[in-house]
């Protein structure tokens, strides 16, 4: 049996990994695009035969775990797609969402291409690939068992890992050399504080355990007051300095939280009389999708809801879908507040709103997740002083904050806590992906000292027995 790695190998994106059985059933987890510059030839090139692969079973619905699905379809994959309900749900609008993204940045990178005399490129995917993708897509409940393979070779069951609504760790039951080894991949780990989302569940003994590690060097900072926190940097911003507050915020998740913290801040008369825009149909259409599966909630949210009838909804919030009522928000002066997607600021309409008010030293860009270095919102977490936006070069005027206990990843110790379920001297081997590799050898160090041995971090396209 062989496990290969075709993405998030040293790096937080793309995430991709082959598994071969003793039979040769191939079994893909996850199918995620790349992010941030240089990697188009990574998205193009799936480092595969699409048509070879048997099986793909999706941990969450996040496009870095699930933005090339479609590209694989294209390419020549047929077989099922295993995820949750509410993973499916949320692919649903997110992979057309990527299909327009794809084909809009298409045509701005092609016209470019026409004027410098290069050839021209064919989209990833479009709208018709994500469609047909998304009529692969079979789900299942936390701890129901399926099987995959001849003879149902592979038992396969998902457990939730409270990173996103729907998100899962994958486990499954492999035959090999006459034995049954265990896998188990753990997705994105998410936070046992999550504001909105119920605690990950443990899960049975890994004889493998394939696990992120994006903040695997780091604590995040121990928010005593989060809402006055959140409260200071808007009464800073708009009321002190009549300013206006960008926040680039996951469309899934993360938007949603800061809308419940808004609403808390709103429900208890703090929040200042200000308009709070959320400038994303996406994130508009993510909603719609969280209110429906309020049964993965935790009980502290459904007892809000109980008590306030919508977590999602106060005076002054207005969601925008309509582009010309999306730049008509530039236009105005009053102070304001504007989350929209994507996280990263790599696409979408925050990349107008950072463009719009960088060089503004009134307003205020807070990032609120996990930013790729070789992104827009990692050149601003970063501190650089300069930024490049639709090819032009923007001098950093802005304050730019930051604000760690809206991650919708663990840190070191939420990592291991997540692991304390496990045994590690029966554990025979751990492949950390999902991480840079700098982070990766801290987290390395650390498993060890918790008893794990025998801990790889395996290259792109490394192949491994196992």
């Amino acid at each position: 049996m062989h496990i290969q790695f075709f993405g998030a190998a040293r790096t937080v994106t793309g995430s991709k990994h082959l598994i071969t059985t003793e039979q040769g059933t191939k079994i893909l987890l996850d199918c995620g695009l790349f992010q941030g510059i240089q990697t188009d030839e990574f998205n193009r090139n799936l480092g595969f035969k699409a048509s070879d692969v048997d099986y793909l079973i999706l941990s969450h619905a996040h496009i870095d775990h699930s933005g090339l699905i479609p590209r694989l379809v294209r390419q020549g994959f047929s077989g099922p797609i295993y995820c949750t309900a509410p993973t499916a749900d949320l692919c649903k609008i997110m992979l057309m969402d990527s299909a327009h993204i794809q084909e809009k940045d298409l045509e701005r990178i092609n016209e470019r291409r026409k004027k410098q005399g290069r050839p021209l490129l064919e989209e990833l995917y479009d709208a018709e690939d994500a469609q047909k993708a998304l009529s692969l897509f079979k789900t299942v409940k936390y701890g129901q068992t399926f099987h995959l393979g001849p003879n149902d070779e592979v038992a396969v069951f998902l457990t939730d890992a409270a990173h996103l609504l729907g998100s899962a760790a994958v486990h499954l039951s492999v035959p090999d050399k006459g034995t049954f080894k265990q896998i188990t991949f753990t997705g994105d780990i998410g936070r046992p504080e999550d504001r909105i989302l119920r605690k990950p569940d443990v899960f049975p003994q890994a004889d493998i355990i394939i696990c992120e590690s994006t903040y695997g060097d780091r604590l995040h900072e121990k928010e005593i007051d989060m809402h006055g926190h959140l409260l200071q940097i808007v009464h800073e911003t708009c009321v002190e300095k009549r300013g206006k507050l960008i926040i680039p915020a996951f469309a899934v998740d993360r938007t949603q939280e800061l809308i419940y913290a808004l609403d808390q801040l709103s429900s208890s008369g703090k929040l200042p009389r200000i308009p709070v825009y959320i400038d994303s149909p996406l994130a508009i259409n993510a909603t719609k999708i969280m209110k429906d599966h309020e049964d993965f909630f935790n009980p502290e949210i459904l007892d809000y809801i109980e008590k306030d009838g919508d977590a999602f909804a106060f005076p002054y919030l207005h969601y925008v879908s309509d582009v010309n009522e999306s730049k008509a928000i530039n236009d105005r002066k009053e102070p304001c507040i504007i989350i929209s997607s994507s996280g990263m600021a790599e696409a979408g309409r925050i990349k107008h709103h950072i463009r719009n008010n960088v060089e503004k030293e009134n307003c205020t860009i807070l990032l609120v997740g996990y930013a790729s270095a070789n992104t827009l919102a990692g050149a601003l977490k970063r501190g650089d002083k300069q930024v490049n936006i639709f090819g032009e070069t923007l001098d950093v005027k802005c304050r730019v904050a930051t604000m760690d206990s809206f991650s919708g990843h663990g840190d070191y110790n939420e990592m291991i806590d997540f692991l304390s379920c496990q045994t590690p001297e029966r554990v025979k081997k751990v492949f950390l992906v999902h991480g840079e590799y700098e982070t990766q050898v801290a987290f390395k160090l650390k498993l060890q000292a918790k008893g794990y041995k025998n801990i790889h971090i395996p290259a792109l396209y490394e192949n491994v027995e196992i």
